[in-house]
């Protein structure tokens, strides 16, 4: 190390702090990553390797990218699952004395970006912690890119690890912190690995531990007790939450406020659709190409924000089971129906309303340039419209998205006087704030744009003041400016003129006057530059101090978009408003599949009837030959429940569903021979699981049971499940 040059011990230094990263270091106009940082890097984006001179006996290898079009290496490298530390000059090179001080100002991971070309603006990208301990868990979920956060309880004994598998692919994590008894639930880290595609992150206990968790959680939303957070008998949660907020703090080191609101949520508030009945009922792909066309999420998906999208996936996720909240959702739907001109006015305002939740983030992170705060500017010039186009409706829910919507008019004023129309891509090369907004800055811009013309002023002034015609004002780097009078005119030279230099034929004065003016014309380009920065900066934060009222609003847009989205679906397919009830029936007429119809595109589709009850037709067996439509009339049974639990209407002409707790699905099976079973044991593993958690108010899909094994045992175990499901002394579901 004693040889190294001062700027690789700085290097090292570095990298000692961050080991498992690879260290993008600021060098210039680039960032360069050395040794085997660097051998990674060149391999993973194709970069030419080079080397360079570092004090050792060998040149250190080293490869680099641009720093202005970082971004899109990094999010090649943060989806192979690669963690990017970013190490910034912290000075002005031109201003620093020797070396240039450097700190790690972020490091990047799967689950903590937030640059908007590095997200799928239809997904959150969440990071979760989990603290398991004695057959429970504390689960949290964290998207910093929208600042939410949701977490949960769950306590399943030895049933544990399905219940983990299944939270966790309802939010599909990027990223996973755990603790040790977490890690050692057997198949959890190979199902993040090879369902989910995340990173796992095995943290030790010191990182869970409470007293320091519990500090972390009451300072992050800044409460006096765990009992105004309804976390007081929750310490597996505390943990993990704590955890959670530890890690961001350390990775990202500034803007860890922006998860402002914790969601606690129960499974009981929601429908249970496991990870079998999610991909079987395929409500966000397909199973056979992973395409979206073809799912469920595809038929209603006609929201025009990228918050909408969000939503409408978390809606899909979560049907409600308060009949009361479903029909405020009915309610604002019917509106929207009925009011064709309402609705399309409110789509086409909604069509060009950037991603307010994401641009906020940005904003708080102090990452932001001023293109996304016109951005920020431009979403907020929709707001009084559609504040306009829905004064007069009448639902509850509509009357009170409408009242939540904050016009923001303070915040759209700052922008629109500090911000120009189009400012440049970087905050530090200037021209960002408008003339105008700041006396001070017109000042200094103006002794830049007429230096010229203030210098040919004094020149004038002085000839006319000292009668030499010949006066001149010239300039050089060694002197600056200066006045310059021929030796004939010597004689004229009036007192307070400071000689500086004499020539041959002519001598060479400056004045206070030209000396100041000198100093604002050469001055005026670094101040004006170092001012707007300045302004600029205020003017992020100033904004970034109306989060809670921008986030509300955020909000409010999103469940309107997703609203008129259902109410557009419900038109165009011809959806009838469902009945929702306690009862536990399933009465529908004319039902139709809401995908197969949508694929058909005008195509009939035969409809059907359906009439399931708690009582004499609590089962329904469907024969046929194959490819007879069985599975259809199966699976569009399940998905008219859950679009009718998530608040739209249905395919059918008419419609009551008493509330469903959950969804299961047993369809079709395949080996699973890499964790040792057979056709036979995954289609038995499901029915277990589905016995041992399914209540009599669920709805039980079962496609062929007993494969896998002989005629009359196959038939002996399908007989044998349909009487345990039917009979009301047993479990009693709809089947």
């Amino acid at each position: 190390m004693a040889d190294l040059s001062p700027m690789m011990k700085q290097y090292f230094q570095m990298k000692e702090q961050h080991p498992d990263t690879l260290l993008f270091f600021r060098l210039g106009d680039f960032y360069e990553l050395f040794f085997d940082d660097a051998k990674i890097a060149s391999k993973e984006l194709e970069l030419t390797l080079t080397g360079r001179d570092c004090g050792l006996s060998e040149r250190a290898p080293m490869c680099g990218v641009p720093f202005h079009s970082s971004e899109s290496y990094i999010a090649r490298l943060v989806a192979k699952g690669y963690k990017v530390s970013i190490c910034e000059q912290m000075e002005n090179p031109a201003e620093a004395k020797g070396l240039v001080k450097r700190d790690v100002i972020r490091t990047i991971t799967p689950g903590t970006v937030m640059e908007s070309s590095m997200l799928d603006e239809t997904k959150n990208n969440y990071i979760s912690a989990i603290y398991v301990q004695d057959g429970r868990a504390g689960v949290c979920f964290g998207d910093i890119s929208t600042g939410e956060l949701h977490a949960t309880v769950l306590q399943h004994g030895e049933t544990l690890e399905n219940a983990l598998k299944n939270e966790l692919s309802r939010f599909g994590p990027r990223e996973l912190l755990l603790n040790g008894e977490g890690a050692n639930l057997a198949g959890l880290c190979p199902f993040l690995k090879d369902k989910l595609s995340a990173s796992v992150e095995l943290l030790d206990d010191e990182a869970f531990a409470l007293e320091t968790c519990e500090n972390r959680v009451l300072h992050q939303f800044q409460a006096q007790s765990l009992d105004e957070l309804a976390l007081s008998h929750q310490p597996e949660l505390v943990r993990a939450i704590g955890a959670l907020l530890s890690y961001l703090q350390q990775t990202q080191r500034t803007g860890v406020e922006r998860l402002n609101r914790l969601d606690l949520y129960q499974n009981s508030q929601f429908m249970q659709l496991d990870l079998h009945a999610r991909r079987n009922l395929e409500l966000f792909e397909t199973m056979r190409n992973k395409e979206k066309k073809g799912s469920l999420l595809w038929v209603l998906d006609k929201t025009k924000t990228a918050m909408g999208k969000r939503l409408i996936r978390s809606w899909i996720c979560q049907p409600l089971l308060s009949p009361a909240k479903i029909t405020r959702r009915h309610d604002a739907v019917e509106e929207l129906v009925g009011q064709m001109v309402l609705r399309n006015d409110l789509m086409d305002e909604l069509q060009g309303v950037p991603d307010m939740e994401r641009l906020m983030t940005r904003i708080v992170y102090g990452t932001a340039n001023g293109r996304e705060l016109r951005s920020l500017y431009s979403a907020l010039t929709h707001l009084p419209m559609v504040a306009a186009i829905l004064s007069d409706v009448q639902s509850p829910l509509l009357r009170e998205l409408v009242d939540r919507i904050d016009l923001l008019e303070d915040v759209k004023d700052l922008i629109g006087r500090a911000i120009v129309e189009d400012p440049p891509f970087s905050i530090r090369e200037g021209g960002m704030i408008r003339a105008g907004y700041h006396e001070e800055l017109d000042r200094l811009k103006s002794d830049m744009n007429n230096g010229k013309g203030l210098i040919a002023q004094i020149e004038a002034q002085e000839r006319e003041k000292t009668g030499i015609p010949k006066l001149k004002v010239g300039y050089n780097r060694v002197f600056g400016y200066y006045l310059e009078v021929s030796n004939s005119y010597k004689d004229q030279v009036p007192q307070e003129y400071i000689r500086k230099q004499t020539l041959t034929n002519c001598e060479r004065y400056i004045t206070p006057e030209l000396k100041e003016l000198e100093g604002r014309i050469l001055g005026a380009h670094d101040k004006s530059i170092q001012l707007e920065t300045q302004l600029f900066e205020q003017v992020r934060a100033t904004v970034a101090d109306q989060l809670d009222r921008v986030q509300q609003t955020a909000s409010s847009l999103a469940q309107l978009d997703v609203l008129s989205s259902f109410a557009e679906v419900s038109v165009r397919y011809r959806y009838t408003r469902p009945i929702i009830n306690l009862s536990g029936k399933i009465i529908l007429q004319d039902s139709r599949h809401p995908v197969v119809e949508a694929l058909l595109d005008g195509a009939p589709f035969v409809p059907n009837d359906v009439l399931l009850d708690q009582g004499e037709n609590r089962v329904a067996i469907i024969t046929g030959p194959n490819m007879a439509g069985k599975s259809t009339y199966m699976r569009q049974v399940a998905l008219i429940v859950i679009l009718a639990q998530i608040g739209c209407f249905v395919p059918a002409s008419s419609a009551e569903i008493g509330i469903v707790d959950s969804v299961f699905t047993r369809v079709g099976a395949s080996d699973d021979l890499s964790s040792g079973q057979s056709t036979f044991m995954v289609e038995m593993s499901e029915v277990a699981d589905i016995l041992k958690n399914a209540t009599r108010n669920s709805l039980l899909i079962l496609d062929e049971i007993g494969r896998g094994t002989s005629t009359f045992d196959g038939m002996s175990i399908a007989r044998a499940v349909l009487e345990y499901v039917a009979s009301p002394k047993t479990l009693g579901a709809k089947a």
